[in-house]
Protein backbone atom coordinates (compact mmCIF):
# COMPACT_ATOMS: atom_id res chain seq x y z
CA UNK A 1 0.00 0.00 0.00
CA UNK A 2 2.80 2.42 0.88
CA UNK A 3 4.57 1.81 -2.40
CA UNK A 4 1.39 2.65 -4.28
CA UNK A 5 1.00 5.90 -2.37
CA UNK A 6 4.61 7.04 -2.75
CA UNK A 7 4.81 6.42 -6.48
CA UNK A 8 2.66 9.40 -7.58
CA UNK A 9 4.65 11.69 -5.24
CA UNK A 10 7.92 10.58 -6.84
CA UNK A 11 6.49 11.19 -10.27
CA UNK A 12 5.39 14.69 -9.27
CA UNK A 13 8.79 15.53 -7.76
CA UNK A 14 10.59 14.34 -10.88
CA UNK A 15 8.55 16.77 -12.97
CA UNK A 16 9.76 19.87 -11.12
CA UNK A 17 13.15 20.31 -12.89
CA UNK A 18 11.51 19.47 -16.22
CA UNK A 19 8.96 22.26 -15.70
CA UNK A 20 11.87 24.73 -15.53
CA UNK A 21 13.23 23.19 -18.74
CA UNK A 22 9.85 23.66 -20.42
CA UNK A 23 9.89 27.36 -19.43
CA UNK A 24 13.38 27.64 -20.92
CA UNK A 25 12.15 26.05 -24.15
CA UNK A 26 9.04 28.22 -24.29
CA UNK A 27 11.07 31.40 -23.78
CA UNK A 28 13.32 30.36 -26.67
CA UNK A 29 10.27 29.85 -28.87
CA UNK A 30 8.82 33.18 -27.70
CA UNK A 31 12.09 34.92 -28.56
CA UNK A 32 11.94 33.52 -32.10
CA UNK A 33 8.37 34.78 -32.55
CA UNK A 34 9.45 38.24 -31.35
CA UNK A 35 12.33 38.29 -33.84
CA UNK A 36 10.01 37.32 -36.68
CA UNK A 37 7.67 40.13 -35.62
CA UNK A 38 10.47 42.71 -35.80
CA UNK A 39 11.23 43.01 -32.07
CA UNK A 40 14.80 41.65 -31.68
CA UNK A 41 15.58 43.72 -28.57
CA UNK A 42 12.65 42.24 -26.64
CA UNK A 43 13.65 38.82 -27.98
CA UNK A 44 17.17 39.31 -26.62
CA UNK A 45 15.93 40.01 -23.10
CA UNK A 46 13.47 37.10 -23.26
CA UNK A 47 16.37 34.79 -24.13
CA UNK A 48 18.30 36.16 -21.13
CA UNK A 49 15.44 35.07 -18.87
CA UNK A 50 15.70 31.65 -20.51
CA UNK A 51 19.28 31.47 -19.21
CA UNK A 52 17.97 31.74 -15.64
CA UNK A 53 15.60 28.82 -16.16
CA UNK A 54 18.44 26.82 -17.73
CA UNK A 55 20.46 27.32 -14.54
CA UNK A 56 17.47 26.60 -12.30
CA UNK A 57 16.54 23.24 -13.85
CA UNK A 58 20.04 21.80 -13.36
CA UNK A 59 20.31 23.12 -9.80
CA UNK A 60 16.90 21.72 -8.88
CA UNK A 61 17.71 18.30 -10.33
CA UNK A 62 20.94 18.08 -8.32
CA UNK A 63 19.49 19.44 -5.08
CA UNK A 64 16.53 17.05 -5.24
CA UNK A 65 18.62 14.08 -6.38
CA UNK A 66 16.55 13.76 -9.54
CA UNK A 67 19.26 13.82 -12.22
CA UNK A 68 18.40 11.43 -15.04
CA UNK A 69 19.35 10.62 -18.61
CA UNK A 70 15.95 11.88 -19.78
CA UNK A 71 16.44 15.19 -17.94
CA UNK A 72 19.87 15.64 -19.51
CA UNK A 73 18.62 15.01 -23.03
CA UNK A 74 15.48 17.10 -22.54
CA UNK A 75 17.57 20.00 -21.24
CA UNK A 76 19.85 19.79 -24.28
CA UNK A 77 16.88 19.89 -26.66
CA UNK A 78 15.57 23.00 -24.86
CA UNK A 79 19.04 24.57 -25.07
CA UNK A 80 19.12 23.88 -28.81
CA UNK A 81 16.06 26.09 -29.23
CA UNK A 82 16.97 28.87 -26.78
CA UNK A 83 20.75 29.11 -27.24
CA UNK A 84 21.29 27.79 -30.77
CA UNK A 85 18.18 28.52 -32.84
CA UNK A 86 17.46 31.95 -31.33
CA UNK A 87 20.94 33.42 -32.13
CA UNK A 88 20.81 31.94 -35.64
CA UNK A 89 17.38 33.44 -36.38
CA UNK A 90 18.54 36.73 -34.81
CA UNK A 91 21.61 36.90 -37.04
CA UNK A 92 19.62 36.12 -40.17
CA UNK A 93 17.03 38.80 -39.41
CA UNK A 94 19.39 41.54 -38.21
CA UNK A 95 22.91 41.19 -39.63
CA UNK A 96 23.01 39.48 -43.05
CA UNK A 97 20.98 41.98 -45.06
CA UNK A 98 22.70 42.71 -48.36
CA UNK A 99 24.47 39.36 -48.55
CA UNK A 100 23.42 36.68 -51.06
CA UNK A 101 20.62 34.61 -49.55
CA UNK A 102 22.58 31.37 -49.43
CA UNK A 103 25.66 33.04 -47.87
CA UNK A 104 23.50 34.79 -45.28
CA UNK A 105 21.79 31.50 -44.45
CA UNK A 106 25.12 29.65 -44.09
CA UNK A 107 26.58 32.28 -41.74
CA UNK A 108 23.39 32.42 -39.70
CA UNK A 109 23.40 28.62 -39.46
CA UNK A 110 26.78 28.52 -37.68
CA UNK A 111 25.53 29.01 -34.07
CA UNK A 112 22.84 26.36 -34.60
CA UNK A 113 25.28 23.89 -36.15
CA UNK A 114 28.21 24.29 -33.77
CA UNK A 115 25.97 24.78 -30.74
CA UNK A 116 24.21 21.48 -31.42
CA UNK A 117 27.56 19.71 -31.90
CA UNK A 118 28.76 21.24 -28.61
CA UNK A 119 25.69 19.99 -26.74
CA UNK A 120 26.01 16.49 -28.22
CA UNK A 121 29.70 16.30 -27.22
CA UNK A 122 28.88 17.52 -23.72
CA UNK A 123 26.23 14.79 -23.26
CA UNK A 124 28.54 11.93 -24.23
CA UNK A 125 31.52 13.20 -22.21
CA UNK A 126 31.14 11.11 -19.08
CA UNK A 127 34.75 11.69 -17.96
CA UNK A 128 36.02 10.85 -14.48
CA UNK A 129 33.60 13.07 -12.58
CA UNK A 130 32.79 16.78 -12.35
CA UNK A 131 35.46 19.20 -13.56
CA UNK A 132 36.00 22.91 -12.73
CA UNK A 133 35.99 23.81 -16.41
CA UNK A 134 34.14 23.37 -19.71
CA UNK A 135 35.96 22.11 -22.79
CA UNK A 136 34.68 24.42 -25.49
CA UNK A 137 32.58 27.54 -24.98
CA UNK A 138 29.18 26.65 -23.43
CA UNK A 139 26.25 27.36 -25.75
CA UNK A 140 24.50 29.73 -23.28
CA UNK A 141 27.66 31.85 -23.03
CA UNK A 142 28.00 31.99 -26.82
CA UNK A 143 24.33 32.95 -27.17
CA UNK A 144 24.60 35.62 -24.46
CA UNK A 145 27.70 37.05 -26.19
CA UNK A 146 25.89 37.38 -29.53
CA UNK A 147 22.73 38.85 -28.02
CA UNK A 148 24.65 41.18 -25.68
CA UNK A 149 26.57 42.58 -28.69
CA UNK A 150 23.23 43.71 -30.11
CA UNK A 151 21.93 45.02 -26.76
CA UNK A 152 25.17 46.91 -26.09
CA UNK A 153 25.14 48.68 -29.45
CA UNK A 154 21.43 49.45 -29.20
CA UNK A 155 21.81 51.05 -25.77
CA UNK A 156 25.09 52.83 -26.61
CA UNK A 157 24.53 53.96 -30.21
CA UNK A 158 20.85 53.34 -30.95
CA UNK A 159 21.52 50.69 -33.63
CA UNK A 160 22.26 46.96 -33.78
CA UNK A 161 26.00 47.33 -34.33
CA UNK A 162 28.28 46.93 -37.34
CA UNK A 163 27.14 43.79 -39.23
CA UNK A 164 30.74 43.03 -40.23
CA UNK A 165 31.85 42.92 -36.60
CA UNK A 166 28.78 40.88 -35.69
CA UNK A 167 29.51 38.23 -38.33
CA UNK A 168 33.18 38.00 -37.32
CA UNK A 169 32.04 37.57 -33.71
CA UNK A 170 29.62 34.84 -34.77
CA UNK A 171 32.37 32.94 -36.59
CA UNK A 172 34.75 33.16 -33.60
CA UNK A 173 32.15 32.09 -31.05
CA UNK A 174 31.01 29.21 -33.24
CA UNK A 175 34.57 27.90 -33.53
CA UNK A 176 35.14 28.27 -29.77
CA UNK A 177 32.11 26.09 -29.00
CA UNK A 178 33.81 23.06 -30.58
CA UNK A 179 37.39 24.00 -29.66
CA UNK A 180 39.64 22.44 -27.00
CA UNK A 181 39.88 25.72 -25.08
CA UNK A 182 38.99 25.34 -21.42
CA UNK A 183 36.62 27.82 -19.83
CA UNK A 184 36.29 28.14 -16.07
CA UNK A 185 32.90 27.13 -14.75
CA UNK A 186 30.74 29.64 -12.96
CA UNK A 187 30.84 29.41 -9.14
CA UNK A 188 28.65 27.23 -6.94
CA UNK A 189 25.83 29.17 -5.26
CA UNK A 190 27.35 28.59 -1.84
CA UNK A 191 29.98 30.26 0.36
CA UNK A 192 31.13 26.87 1.69
CA UNK A 193 33.05 25.74 -1.40
CA UNK A 194 36.40 27.39 -0.69
CA UNK A 195 38.00 30.80 -1.12
CA UNK A 196 38.32 30.62 -4.90
CA UNK A 197 34.61 29.84 -5.31
CA UNK A 198 33.68 32.58 -2.83
CA UNK A 199 35.61 35.22 -4.77
CA UNK A 200 34.01 34.12 -8.06
CA UNK A 201 30.57 34.10 -6.44
CA UNK A 202 31.04 37.64 -5.10
CA UNK A 203 32.18 38.70 -8.58
CA UNK A 204 29.08 37.10 -10.10
CA UNK A 205 26.80 38.92 -7.65
CA UNK A 206 28.48 42.23 -8.53
CA UNK A 207 27.97 41.47 -12.23
CA UNK A 208 24.27 40.73 -11.68
CA UNK A 209 23.87 44.01 -9.78
CA UNK A 210 25.66 45.90 -12.57
CA UNK A 211 23.35 44.28 -15.13
CA UNK A 212 20.29 45.46 -13.21
CA UNK A 213 21.66 49.00 -13.06
CA UNK A 214 23.25 49.34 -16.51
CA UNK A 215 21.52 46.56 -18.49
CA UNK A 216 23.10 45.95 -21.90
CA UNK A 217 26.02 48.33 -21.36
CA UNK A 218 27.86 46.01 -18.99
CA UNK A 219 27.06 42.52 -20.27
CA UNK A 220 28.92 42.43 -23.58
CA UNK A 221 32.20 43.85 -22.17
CA UNK A 222 32.06 41.29 -19.35
CA UNK A 223 31.48 38.42 -21.79
CA UNK A 224 34.40 39.65 -23.92
CA UNK A 225 36.66 39.79 -20.84
CA UNK A 226 35.64 36.31 -19.65
CA UNK A 227 36.18 34.70 -23.07
CA UNK A 228 39.44 36.53 -23.82
CA UNK A 229 40.89 35.82 -20.37
CA UNK A 230 39.99 32.13 -20.60
CA UNK A 231 41.68 31.84 -24.02
CA UNK A 232 44.83 33.61 -22.79
CA UNK A 233 45.07 31.43 -19.69
CA UNK A 234 44.56 28.27 -21.75
CA UNK A 235 47.25 29.33 -24.24
CA UNK A 236 49.71 30.03 -21.42
CA UNK A 237 49.01 26.79 -19.56
CA UNK A 238 46.83 24.10 -21.17
CA UNK A 239 46.73 21.97 -18.01
CA UNK A 240 46.19 24.70 -15.42
CA UNK A 241 42.60 23.73 -14.61
CA UNK A 242 43.43 20.01 -14.73
CA UNK A 243 46.16 20.56 -12.14
CA UNK A 244 43.68 22.40 -9.91
CA UNK A 245 41.36 19.39 -10.12
CA UNK A 246 44.17 16.99 -9.12
CA UNK A 247 45.17 19.15 -6.15
CA UNK A 248 41.56 19.31 -4.89
CA UNK A 249 41.18 15.53 -5.29
CA UNK A 250 44.40 14.87 -3.36
CA UNK A 251 43.29 17.23 -0.59
CA UNK A 252 39.92 15.46 -0.31
CA UNK A 253 41.63 12.04 -0.15
CA UNK A 254 44.02 13.34 2.53
CA UNK A 255 41.15 14.73 4.61
CA UNK A 256 39.37 11.37 4.44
Amino acid sequence: MRHGRNKPKRLKRSLIPNVATVFNMFLGFLAITLILNGEPIKAGWVMMVGVLFDVIDGKLARLMGLSSRFGTEFDSLADTITFCAVPSVMIYNVYVEGLPNILGAVISFLPLLFGTVRLAKFNIDTGDGPKPYFTGLPTPVAAISIISFMLFNYQMYGDMGDPRLALVLVAILSFLMVSRVRFTKFPFLSFRKGRSNNLRLIGLLIILLAMILFKGLVLFPLMAIYISWSIIQWMLDHDRLSNETKVKTQQEEFNE
